[in-house]
């Protein structure tokens, strides 16, 4: 018997056991889901907690419930990977053979990297959304916040979810809009970019959405401490920005095992082909999902649509051929504009985002760059479509590659 193991039993975790465990035979084949948490999150809910939208009922599972009969759910947190000898060490001190490794354990909020984020205004005055708890605190603290500055921080590139934290800016406008208070509060967008986003067709689009809604732009912001006595964000080139709420998105980073066993980079990454995702150091352990440094978003659509091409590429891996698919960094996210509408992003590795219609030519339904109440429906009708077809590995009718076709570039003379 061979086995696969699989880290991780979030998104791409999940998606990858499943589909694999109806494509490699039970009598050839072991497949082990390892995971420190069997409470699987729907992480894109988190976006509308603050808001009242979304309870926690309506956004954890058991990860055992996701898995397909014939896949082995170990509940553990992994200290250490071994490629020179195929294990993986658990605490405790299990080691669990494999023959080949699918590292899918994510990126994680780190608030420990900025001094001063974890100070005596956490939770207090400072906040994330990026965790469910750190959702649930922030949706207490907006019931009562009715003036002063409020600022939206990303601290550090790469981040999950790359859009969230405009939809936090552009719900939070509208929000305060709906509780009669936004005249009494000033709204600051604080990104480590030059930009709103990090592609010019999107980051002009959605920079003038923030401009049409007085939430004043700071960019090229490298956050080097948080003054909680003072209550503002101090950059390295001595620039501050003060604030009475603080909605900050920590420096993301991957499992703290990854850089102990010497597999990741910097931030804890997984090196990899950005088309194979196999590891460039190991020929029988890929990374997925956003375990990988590939230069993709770091969003769940990626891991659909990486997840897609791998299957297959694994197949011809373990059987010693070439791998043939090549993914291309597909990704397509809904961007909350509140007013209840959405704007839909398609982009590649290669390709920006582009105005169009999705995934229709000419017909849609979505459209593509622009803010529209069936790209809202669209999002909040994913969730469904996230338990019930994605997880379980069902085929979705979507193209996995990125496709031109109904795209166009804008006008640039408007």
């Amino acid at each position: 018997m061979k086995t696969l193991l699989v880290l991780g039993s979030g998104t791409a975790g999940t998606m990858v056991a499943n589909k694999l465990r109806d494509r490699l035979a039970v009598d050839e084949w072991t497949i082990t889901v390892v995971d420190q948490d069997d409470a699987h999150h729907y992480q894109p809910g988190y976006l509308f907690v603050p808001f009242g939208h979304y309870t926690r009922d309506k956004l954890v599972r058991t990860a055992r419930s996701l898995l397909k009969d014939g896949i082995e759910f170990v509940l553990a947190a992994v200290t250490r990977v071994t490629p020179e000898t195929n294990t993986v060490t658990l605490v405790g001190g299990r080691k669990l053979r494999y023959d080949y490794l699918v590292v899918a354990t994510g990126t994680s909020p780190r608030p420990d990297q900025t001094p001063g984020m974890l100070g005596p205004e956490w939770r207090r005055s400072i906040f994330d959304f990026y965790t469910l708890d750190g959702a649930e605190a922030l949706a207490a603290a907006l019931k009562s916040f009715d003036h002063g500055q409020l600022v939206i921080h990303i601290a550090e590139m790469p981040i999950k979810c790359p859009v969230a934290p405009l939809e936090f800016a552009f719900l939070a406008d509208d929000w305060l809009r709906n509780h009669g208070v936004r005249d009494q509060v000033e709204m600051v967008f604080v990104t480590p970019l030059d930009a709103a986003f990090t592609q010019p067709v999107a980051a002009e689009l959605l920079g003038g959405m923030l401009d049409e809604r007085k939430i004043r732009l700071t960019p090229d912001f490298m956050v080097e401490s948080i003054d909680n006595e003072h209550k503002t964000l101090v950059s390295y080139d001595g620039r501050e920005v003060a604030f009475d709420l603080l909605v900050t998105i920590p420096v993301n980073m991957g499992a703290d095992f990854i850089g102990t066993s010497g597999l990741g980079d910097e931030l804890n990454y997984v090196p990899v082909d950005k088309h194979t995702l196999l590891s460039i150091a190991h020929a029988n352990i890929f990374a997925l999902g956003d375990a990988s440094n590939a230069p993709a978003s770091k969003a769940g659509s990626v891991a659909h649509f990486a997840v897609d091409i791998f299957v297959d590429n694994f197949l011809e891996h373990i059987a010693g051929r070439p791998m043939t698919g090549s993914f291309d960094g597909h990704a397509n996210c809904f961007v909350e504009a509140g007013d209840n509408k959405a704007l839909l992003i398609d982009f590649n590795y290669d390709t920006q985002p582009l105005p169009g219609k999705y995934p229709v030519p000419g017909i849609g339904p979505m459209s593509l760059l622009k803010a529209t109440r069936t790209n809202h429906l669209g999002k909040l009708a994913f969730r469904h479509l996230y338990w019930n077809v994605l997880l379980p590995g069902h085929p979705v009718p979507l193209p996995s590659h990125m496709s031109m076709a109904g795209k166009h570039q804008p006008d640039p003379e408007g």
